[in-house]
């Protein structure tokens, strides 16, 4: 017969994933994000690789984290593609607003500023 004396409680604990204010996932109160943990899980590392790697990490998050990503798989790898997605769009439009500077404007740069640090009477 079982008691209540010698049952083990069984907690339903919170997922230490949140959504941080940019939108992307965090593992607890960390700014590793739940992409990282997700990568280099599936490049091999273990869960106390990632604790020694990463030092703001807790084992217990990392362990809750492989778990969630592996009960959702197809979710979290939706999320990742978005991101990546995301990403790429933002690594375009910065590429395409950022103005090339010409050999001869650079050039002309250099040599007003070699005039600013030349010693007196040059």
């Amino acid at each position: 017969m079982t008691t209540p004396a010698n049952r083990l409680p069984l907690h339903a604990d919170h997922s230490p994933l949140r959504v941080d204010e940019g939108g992307a996932v965090r593992v607890g109160d960390t700014r590793i994000s739940l992409d990282l943990v997700v990568e280099q899980y599936e490049n091999g590392m273990t869960p106390e690789d990632m604790v020694r790697a990463y030092d703001s990490l807790v084992l217990a998050d990392v362990h809750a984290v492989i778990a969630y990503y592996l009960r959702h798989q197809d979710e979290v790898r939706a999320y990742l593609k978005r991101r990546a997605e995301e990403a790429d769009a933002l690594r375009v439009k910065i590429e395409a607003d950022r103005t090339r500077t010409s050999r001869e404007e650079l050039m002309a740069r250099r040599r007003a500023g070699e005039k600013v640090h030349a010693p007196i009477g040059q």
